[in-house]
């Protein structure tokens, strides 16, 4: 077997050479620091190796990466098993060079064990064949590198391995063809920078690749995979998670068989994206559960942007960015009561809605400053009265307010909003799409006498009998009188402490849910009730303690009149676990 490393002596008639002194090596590296390494996805570092490489220094040039690398693994230390195949990432051809038909990027082989290709990667060191001839025996497993010498006079080539800290990532080919002067030891040395530098880049992309990959992972995990069931709305969404960045969606059960729909993304991608995501979107659902004013909601969370992200950096494609990430975010609380839904926006881009009559809109709501971002933190409210059926729309910036896709995606789904959500993104994005992207939509409910009821009470003594006696009334009418006796005592001892405790009327409201019913009265207090544990002496301070005990929960929520208490009783027949759903 002939040696495809041997070197020819010297030949007065060699074609011309191509500049490769000390200097011509400097420039070369020169433009290799300028253009190879400008982002951090792998095949555009690998496409810029290769043009940089047939600027001047060779004439064909082609890099393979091994597959761990393209998933963002580092191979083990070492050389690379002689059955180990390598992955097209980048061919490149001087200006003038007619050469074609070789492998595209993305195709896998596997080198031929003896030729110049395997031992480069088996020993990790640079292979010189300064005169490639048709009869070397190698070529018949290698017919690429064959036809290159047989079909388009490919005369001499260098193999490269691409190696950082001995860690390989890859093979990278350069081939002299025509008239110009074989490769010699000066060539070797310029590939060999050449190389060490693009291996440092590849690299840099390579842990991006593997940073993004894990964040895309725990951006999987930290998005709802199924949202509850709930008698306020119909509820669908897409997901579109591509880019590994921060945006996700809620919907958060609040007292009074409200829901809070919630559609945000940080703006950055990678690791300190997502974690600053999974922060964001625990506090937005914590801080809606606990029933705090939406004002004070998104004041709370700006702080905490600010908090977490004073003094970090984020790796993106394009480099490190210093400053502290943003998030933005949109609120949106819908009461199937009164059918208000109350919008508020932090720098994200305001719902649309789709009536029942198919008219559709952006909801006028202005906008405060992203979470985390410049200026005073004021966020305005926004009402607006949706009838039943009425579809709201959130979505992520990526993806332009949906008003007329969303008509016509309706139209085809047959009113199924699963259907719709896919063919809006696909109408959108025929080709995909390049950063996150999420719709969420909710159909509206609006809820009637059957299964909702309030009364007016005046503020006197008397209306603690008069509570008890309307909500035996209407349990009764609605089939659940084993509730009777547990609900009379609440609100029993609700009405009574609105009457001692604030002044005007007291309103009492019984709600029936899926696998609840809901009690609540509001009056004009502004004083939360605290619960504690009476002594046996004491003569008062017992009504909440028996509140809890009767409750699957309770809570108290602020609102324009004062406050309102709220209590949730199982319904007979159903579970705890499922009234969680």
């Amino acid at each position: 077997m002939s040696d495809p490393t041997h070197r020819p002596a010297a030949d007065d008639d060699a074609p011309p050479a191509v500049p490769t002194g000390p200097g011509d090596r400097l420039r070369l590296l020169e433009r290799a620091a300028t253009l190879v390494g400008t982002t951090l996805d792998l095949f555009r570092t690998a496409e810029e190796l290769a043009a940089v490489a047939v600027s001047g220094f060779a004439d064909v040039a082609v890099v393979e990466l091994l597959d761990p690398v393209l998933r963002g693994e580092a191979p083990a230390p070492g050389p690379v098993d002689a059955r180990t195949a390598v992955r097209r990432a980048a061919v490149a051809t001087a200006d003038g060079v007619g050469v074609h038909g070789l492998r595209p990027a993305g195709d896998a082989w596997v080198p031929r064990f003896g030729s110049p290709h395997a031992r480069a990667l088996s020993d990790l060191r640079p292979r010189l064949v300064p005169r490639l001839t048709a009869d070397d025996d190698w070529l018949a497993g290698e017919p690429e590198v064959s036809a290159l010498t047989g079909d388009h006079g490919a005369h001499s080539m260098i193999a490269v391995p691409l190696t950082v800290r001995g860690v390989p990532l890859g093979l990278v080919s350069f081939y002299r063809v025509g008239e110009h002067r074989a490769f010699g030891d000066e060539g070797v040395a310029q590939a060999a920078g050449l190389a060490a530098f693009a291996a440092v880049c590849l690299d840099n992309a390579r842990r991006y690749a593997r940073e993004k990959a894990l964040a895309r992972l725990v951006q999987h995990t930290l998005v709802p995979h199924r949202l509850p069931a709930h008698v306020a709305a119909e509820t669908a969404w897409a997901y579109q998670p591509v880019a590994a960045g921060g945006s996700w969606f809620d919907v958060v059960p609040v007292s009074g068989a409200r829901i809070a729909c919630v559609v945000g993304e940080v703006a950055g991608h990678g690791m300190p994206a997502v974690s600053l995501m999974g922060q964001v979107s625990t506090a937005v659902a914590a801080l809606c559960a606990v029933d705090l004013d939406p004002v004070e909601i998104l004041r709370r969370v700006h702080d905490l942007v600010v908090t977490s992200t004073t003094g970090r950096s984020t790796l993106t494609a394009d480099g490190p960015r210093p400053e502290g990430l943003t998030v933005g975010c949109v609120l949106a609380f819908y009461d199937p009561v009164s059918a208000q839904c109350t919008v508020l926006r932090a720098g994200h881009p305001a719902p649309t809605v789709l009536l029942p009559g198919g008219r559709t809109a952006v909801i006028d709501a202005p906008a405060g400053p992203a979470l985390g971002g410049q200026g005073e933190p004021s966020y305005p409210v926004t009402r607006v009265t949706l009838p039943a059926a009425s579809v709201l729309a959130l979505h992520t910036a990526s993806l332009p307010a949906p008003g007329d896709a969303l008509r016509r995606a309706l139209d085809v789904a047959g009113d199924d909003l699963d259907k719709t959500c896919d063919s809006v993104l696909t109408e959108t994005f025929p080709d995909g799409p390049r950063d996150d992207a999420i719709l969420f939509l909710a159909r509206t409910r609006v809820l009637g006498d059957d299964r909702t009821h309030a009364w007016p009470l005046p503020n006197r003594a008397e209306s603690a009998a008069e509570a008890r006696r309307v909500t035996a009334r209407q349990l009764a009418e609605w089939g659940l009188d084993e509730l009777i006796p547990s609900t009379q005592l609440l609100v029993s001892e609700l009405v009574t402490n609105g009457v001692r405790y604030s002044g005007g009327d007291i309103e009492l409201r019984l709600i029936v849910r899926e696998n609840t019913l809901s009690c609540e009265v509001t009056d004009s207090g502004s004083a939360a009730p605290t619960l504690r544990r009476a002594q046996d002496d004491d003569e008062g301070g017992r009504g909440l303690f028996l509140v809890a005990q009767f409750t699957l929960d309770w809570g108290v929520r602020p609102n324009s009149r004062g406050k309102t208490i709220w209590t949730e009783q199982l319904l007979p027949g159903r579970e705890q676990d499922e009234a969680e759903d």
